[in-house]
């Protein structure tokens, strides 16, 4: 009967110390749209403009060293912060974020991509393993996102676009660093508008980045600039 008790007592401070962890949880969600619908890889083709369409293969890519600010003071941020959202993959693109402190906030940062000092320390594991398909060699280290797919407007083979945006070395340096005012939420949707990126790329001109470049920087800045956050 004693190790009944203890058995039960066990369990109850197991199930009550997982609640008070969550209490402070942040979710999050990122969603890849297209103007105001949300898609997935497997749609058929979403119409690009009057004269061309597109479909998207693979997309793939990292959210980093997540933190929350209050008043522009940093008051918390995720340790080991790498988050790899693949969407051919069910539920990667939703993580959550706990935490043990109580802390409220009126921003948060993310950044788009790998530091340079992860890439310099080499390939590792978890959602940074090399067999995610997310890492190029030593020299240039890291994916921090990838678009693959087809599109009318590309005179290639099988009409192929391929955009691998990476670089952690200047003047290549990729990374990028996204901020949201928001209001000390605990439940975020982030919304990745395909639309807003893709037409501001010329597809008949420009389908091709496999390599740190001034054009993968640029590319960057415009993936950064697709997001927006929903607080739910």
């Amino acid at each position: 009967m004693r190790n009944v008790k203890y058995l039960f007592l066990a369990v109850f401070l197991f199930v009550h110390s997982f609640t008070i962890g969550q209490v402070n949880a942040i979710k999050f969600k990122i969603l890849p749209y297209y103007s105001t619908y949300q898609r997935s890889i497997n749609d058929t083709a979403f119409q690009l403009s009057s004269a061309s369409d597109y479909k998207i293969d693979v997309l793939r890519f990292y959210i980093a060293n997540i933190r929350f600010y209050k008043k522009d003071s940093l008051v918390y941020q995720e340790q080991k912060s790498f988050h790899l959202c693949d969407a051919s993959i069910p539920n990667s693109n939703r993580f959550l974020m706990s935490k043990s402190e109580n802390v409220t906030f009126d921003k948060f940062q993310f950044d788009l991509g790998i530091d340079s000092t992860t890439n310099v320390s080499g390939a590792m594991g978890g959602a940074l393993d090399p067999t995610n398909g997310m890492y190029w060699t030593w020299q240039s280290g890291y994916i921090n996102f990838k678009l693959e797919g087809r599109s009318n407007s590309c005179d290639t083979r099988n009409n192929e676009f391929q955009f691998h945006l990476g670089g952690y070395a200047s003047p290549f340096s990729s990374l990028q660093t996204v901020t949201f005012n928001v209001k000390n939420s605990r439940d975020f949707i982030l919304v990745l508008d395909l639309s807003q990126l893709l037409n501001n790329v010329d597809l008949a001109k420009q389908n091709h980045i496999m390599s740190p470049s001034k054009e993968a920087v640029k590319f960057s800045k415009l993936v950064a600039q697709s997001f927006r956050c929903i607080e739910q």
